[in-house]
């Protein structure tokens, strides 16, 4: 290979990790071959030693075999850049030094080379003075960030690297914001601005732009309340007090010289200059180590869910409805009957922000805490809210463990109301479309309150259950130009009374469109009132959901006006943001649909959010009105056309497939492998670092991942809705989501059947079974899995087989028939030899184990369990080994050879921990504690159960009320001894 062919390697580290060559994209490998290329790219030539490779990789727990897996990976790696050297030529890319390996830094180029180049660049023209040249240096060098660095990448030393760059990234975007505000550009970088200090609440540099960009720009309260607020953040969180070059700007801004707060500190001091130490020698290895995410919920008896939205600052009248809501409860005590308040009236009229006003006032009166949800009623995606799904997440929220959630919703309903008997809980369900879908929420015991918003009147509410009605009408006048007022400060509304008036009269004293209105004037301070006032009479027109007795009570003028004025990304974002079926959306979704990359998409959502016309309800997602999602799919539908809005979800289908399948690669990379189809679009799907991030996007895009799969399956995208159901079985049957997995196959069932795809029915139909299996549905079970196994065996798909056999054993184990459970079992193992598939083998080698043990006979169990260990050991999969290391433990145990056992558990626990499987890792420390109890070490024993109950009630598992009892029976407290550490 000549130097000229070495160079045409193309990195980008600044995003996902990929390469290129010679301008085709690699395919570079499993996550963790993916680390070793970036570890050598790192390093920028030098030698990276065996060791530190394996610590970066895998932390202070590597595999057994891990140099045997690292030299697998680096043979590998030379194969895929280098396919044209000769077997007994030496590598040219990938070389060999010492007891290490490099790669050849002239035979590459990164965009990590080229950022360093634009800032260095950058300072040098600001230091000559040419900064609006160092502005579009620092632009272009931002620009080449296309996402999370090292995206895709684990372990501790890429999550270090992660840190260190991001950082660098943020170095770079300060010094570009400082200097464009030394520029006099402070109305321009505002919303950037703004945007970046809520992402980072705590970096101070950003706190000081912002607050100079606000008093520059004429808001000199704003800009203290700014300075405030992080002051109470660092003190309240990190127990410091701000620097001393926030503290001279606050000095300044509080000093009556006039002269104003001073310059920005001098920009060269911060250009983007970051310690490149990095853990040591131009990037050494780091020492940190990720942490695994625990779960959501505590014991009943602890929680205390507080689960309202953020009150309106601005909120302002409805003075009659307030005092109406006061005279339902006492003025002291608690309510002896549940009080129902139903709010009701027109969309945009301010139900939801006066119910959450309300409830806020209220609250400290319920000592039990607060809860609430979006019922989605009137969604016009038809992704509207089951009373079973709103009582599942009020259970989870009030400490019941997701497992013990039942299946039926009259015995949910029936746990939600003995969960909150003799409990003072303030309840909000927000959005209702009718009675029925309030009733099963409905308390049956005294001391709590409910408050309902609907647009209908809801009048079986009112004639079967008492709720009592508060309407909301329009705003008055005066409550309107009150609204105004708030948002736009006294002195510009009474400078131009009449135009205020008439932006009130043209509104109809709806809320909603007020605040759009309010918004827009606030954005463009140099505005006048009634320039705003005649734009609106020239564009009024009619939105049908609005539709009254004259023109003055349309709203659509008010919307089309604000859509008008967005830039053309912004506007285009809107419409397509419309098709998203699920109930809220992401940046990364939203960059999808807009066909751009997730860098490239949050300023047309800032555009949005500050036009309110979308609503960021948690950092980086985002919900429509459901007004304003009508409107937007009016637009879609007028503007875009059938080929445009397809062209749309084929990208959005694309990237919920692709990402779905890479947490699922994640959580188990040694499955078997789903045929993808090629993604023909330009959406990026996200890549995870390790389990506990797959695990965390699984758990929160759970139920958009349910409407996606479905909008697929009924909207001709069927090739993806079985494989993106397929993708999620591994997540949601692990974690206990047993009828989403029925949901989803059944979706996917439907779509293979479309296909006439015999392996997608064959996939669907073995999910439909594994969920009946754990759903204890036996008879459906067998069904399902018996057409899936012959569906596999005509497409003489060995791999699918033997998943079907083992799912069938499984079913005959839940059923008593451990005989019929070791003959599929052995049927699966035979399927995977002739595959090659010792991954496959040595999970169904431990699943044998398993059933010898409860048939009695545990050495045999012990035979399988060591041929598990060592194909676990040789692949370098710690999951199958902490699961079989547990069985191990486990057959010794029953064995009573308790001493050896005892290795095996503690080994299992480590491996669990290291791979953040709290559940599993609380399962193996109730095994080491029976095993020290067998050897009466009861201190040992209440140690490893203490240990496993804290996991327990991290996680809010029904099985820590157990653990209580076993902790009971060795004669102590489940709580800790006084003096001691809680485990």
């Amino acid at each position: 290979m000549d130097t000229s062919a070495m160079a045409s390697f193309r990195f980008s580290l600044l995003g996902p990790l990929r390469a290129w060559r010679q301008g085709v994209e690699l395919t570079l490998g499993p996550p963790q071959q993916r680390a070793v290329l970036a570890l050598l790219l790192l390093r920028r030539g030098r030698a990276v030693g065996v060791g530190e490779l394996v610590d970066g990789i895998w932390g202070a727990d590597p595999p057994t075999a891990a140099v045997s897996v690292l030299r697998t990976y680096v043979s590998r790696l030379r194969r895929l850049l280098e396919p044209d050297r000769p077997a007994d030529g030496s590598p040219r890319l990938v070389v060999s030094l010492g007891d290490g390996y490099a790669l050849r830094t002239d035979a590459v180029v990164s965009d990590l080379d080229r950022f360093e180049d634009l800032v260095a660049r950058a300072g040098a023209r600001h230091t000559e003075g040419d900064d609006p040249a160092a502005v579009e240096l620092l632009r272009e060098a931002l620009d080449l960030w296309q996402g999370t660095p090292l995206a895709g990448v684990p372990g501790p030393r890429a999550e270090a690297e992660r840190r260190h760059l991001e950082e660098r990234r943020l170095a770079a975007l300060e010094s570009r914001l400082r200097i464009e505000l030394d520029l006099g550009q402070h109305a321009r970088v505002l919303p950037e601005l703004t945007a970046l200090y809520e992402a980072h609440p705590l970096r101070e540099a950003l706190c000081e732009l912002l607050v100079l960009a606000l008093y520059r720009g004429g808001r000199r309260a704003e800009a203290l309340a700014v300075y405030d607020r992080t002051r109470r953040t660092l003190v309240d969180e990190l127990g410091i007090e701000p620097g001393p070059s926030l503290l001279a700007v606050r000095a300044g801004l509080l000093a009556n010289s006039g002269s104003g707060p001073p310059e920005a500190t001098d920009t060269d001091d911060r250009f983007g200059v970051i310690d490149e130490g990095g853990g040591g020698d131009g990037g050494g290895l780091a020492d940190g180590t990720g942490e695994g995410q625990g779960g959501p919920g505590l014991p009943v008896s602890a929680v205390r869910p507080s689960q309202l939205p953020t009150d309106l600052a601005t909120f302002t009248g409805r003075r009659a409805q307030l005092d109406g809501a006061a005279a339902l409860l006492p003025d002291r005590g608690h309510p002896q009957t549940s009080v129902i308040g139903l709010i009701s009236g027109m969309a945009g009229a301010g139900k939801t922000t006066l119910a959450v006003h309300w409830a806020h006032r209220i609250a400290h009166r319920f000592p039990d805490g607060s809860l609430y949800v979006n019922l989605r009623g009137y969604d016009p995606s038809g992704s509207r809210m089951s009373p079973g799904d709103a009582i599942e997440t009020f259970l989870v929220a009030l400490g019941v463990a997701q497992q013990a959630v039942p299946e039926e919703l009259e015995a949910r309903a029936a746990l939600y109301r003995g969960v909150l008997a003799d409990r003072r809980v303030l309840i909000v369900l927000d959005n209702a479309g009718d009675s029925e879908q309030v009733t099963p929420l409905l308390p049956a015991a005294p001391g709590c309150l409910v408050i309902v918003t609907s647009r209908s009147r809801l009048s079986g509410l009112v004639a079967r259950h008492g709720a009592h009605p508060l309407a909301l009408n329009p705003l008055s006048a005066e409550e309107s130009l009150e609204l105004l007022a708030r948002r736009l400060g006294d002195a510009r509304v009474d400078a131009e009374p009449e135009a205020a008036r008439a932006i009130v009269a043209l509104c109809a004293g709806l809320p909603l469109a007020l605040s759009i209105v309010a918004a827009r004037a606030a954005l463009n301070p140099g505005f006048r009132l009634a320039g705003i006032a005649e734009e609106l009479r020239q564009d009024h027109g009619s939105l049908d959901a609005f539709a009254g007795g004259d023109a003055g009570t349309d709203a659509r003028a008010v919307f089309s006006w604000s859509y008008h004025a967005l830039s053309p990304e912004a506007a285009g974002l809107f419409r397509r943001l419309a098709l998203h079926p699920g109930p809220d959306i992401t940046v990364a979704a939203a960059a999808a649909l807009a066909g751009v990359d997730r860098r490239r998409v949050r300023t047309p959502l800032t555009e949005l959010t500050g036009a309110s016309l979308l609503i960021e309800r948690a950092p980086g997602r985002y919900v429509f009105h459901d007004l304003l999602r009508a409107y937007a799919a009016e637009l879609s539908e007028a503007e875009d056309g059938e080929k445009v809005c397809g062209t749309a979800l084929l990208r959005m289908h694309d990237h919920f497939l692709f990402t779905a399948h890479d947490a699922s690669t994640v959580l188990d990379p040694f499955r078997e492998s789903i045929p993808l189809p090629a993604n023909t679009t330009d959406a990026t799907p996200l890549r995870f670092n390790d389990r506990a991030e797959a695990t965390a996007w699984l758990r929160t895009e759970r139920y958009v991942l349910r409407e996606i799969v479905a909008h697929a399956a009924t909207h001709g995208f069927d090739t993806h809705a079985w494989r993106t159901a397929a993708a999620l079985d591994v997540y949601f049957n692990r974690l206990g989501y047993w009828h989403d997995l029925l949901e989803i196959n059944g979706a996917a069932l439907r779509s293979a059947r479309t296909l006439g795809s015999v392996t997608g029915e064959a996939y669907s139909l073995c999910g439909l079974g594994v969920a009946h299996s754990q759903l204890n549905h036996a008879a459906q079970a067998q069904r399902y899995l018996e057409e899936a196994l012959e569906l596999f065996r005509s497409a003489d798909h060995a791999s699918g087989q033997a998943r079907v056999h083992r799912g069938l054993a499984y079913l005959c184990n839940r059923t008593d028939r451990r005989p019929a459970a070791l003959d599929h079992y052995a049927r699966a193992i035979e399927l995977y030899r002739s595959e090659d598939d010792r991954s496959g083998e040595a999970g169904v080698l431990n699943q044998v184990a398993w059933t010898y043990i409860l048939l009695g006979e545990h050495e045999k169990a012990l035979e399988r369990c060591e041929e598990a260990v060592l194909f676990y050991q040789e692949l370098g999969d710690p999951y199958g080994e902490a699961s079989t290391q547990d069985t191990l433990g486990y057959a010794l145990h029953h064995l009573a050879h308790h001493a050896e056992a005892i290795g095996h558990f503690e080994r299992s626990a480590r491996l669990f921990h290291g791979i953040g499987d709290r559940y599993l890792e609380s399962d193996v420390l109730r095994h080491l504690g029976d095993a020290h109890l067998a050897t009466g070490d009861r201190d040992a024993a209440r140690a490893a159960r203490r240990a496993a109950l804290a996991l327990l009630e991290e996680l809010g598992h029904a099985e820590a009320d157990e653990v209580r009892r076993e902790l009971r029976e060795l004669g102590e407290s489940a709580e800790p001894a006084p003096g001691e550490p809680a485990v």
